[in-house]
C-alpha cells in the first residue's frame, strides 16, 4: 500500500513541477518598444472573440490555453513564455502587446507576414480578457 501511495505522490509531484515550470524559467532580456509603437491605441470595436480563435491557432502552443505560459512547446523554450494574466503583462500598453506580436524576437516569432494588423489587434483584445 505504501508503494502505491508513494508512486501516486511522485506522479502528482511531477505533474505539478511540469505545470509550474513555465513560471519558474527566467525572463528573457528586456524588450524595448519604440515610443511611437508603444503609444498606439487599440481601435474601438475590436473583436476579442475573434482573437480567441486566433490565439488557439497561433499562440496557445507556447503561451497555453489560458495564457499562463504553459503550452506544450513552452518546455522546449529556455525562457518563460510569460503569464498573460499577470499584472506585469497586463500593465503593458496595447501598442506594446501589438508590437511584440507583430515584430517578434527569438524565440517569439513575428506575425507580420502571417496576420493582418486587424487580427493582431484582435489578439491584443483577447489578451486583455486574461486579466486576473
Amino acid at each position: 500500500m505504501k508503494k502505491i501511495f508513494f508512486g501516486v505522490a511522485i506522479i502528482a509531484a511531477l505533474m505539478f513541477t511540469q505545470t509550474s515550470n513555465a513560471q519558474a524559467k527566467p525572463k528573457g532580456k528586456e524588450w524595448k518598444v519604440p515610443a511611437a509603437d508603444a503609444g498606439k491605441k487599440m481601435p474601438s470595436g475590436v473583436d476579442a472573440a475573434a482573437g480567441k480563435a486566433l490565439w488557439g491557432t497561433n499562440c496557445k502552443s507556447c503561451h497555453g490555453v489560458k495564457g499562463l505560459g504553459d503550452g506544450p512547446k513552452a518546455e522546449k523554450i529556455d525562457i518563460s513564455c510569460g503569464d498573460f494574466s499577470s499584472k506585469e503583462i497586463q500593465s503593458k500598453s496595447d501598442g506594446e502587446l501589438f508590437y511584440y506580436t507583430k515584430v517578434g524576437r527569438k524565440p517569439m516569432p513575428s506575425y507580420k507576414e502571417k496576420l493582418s494588423d486587424t487580427e493582431i489587434w484582435q489578439l491584443v483584445a483577447y489578451m486583455r480578457t486574461m486579466k486576473k
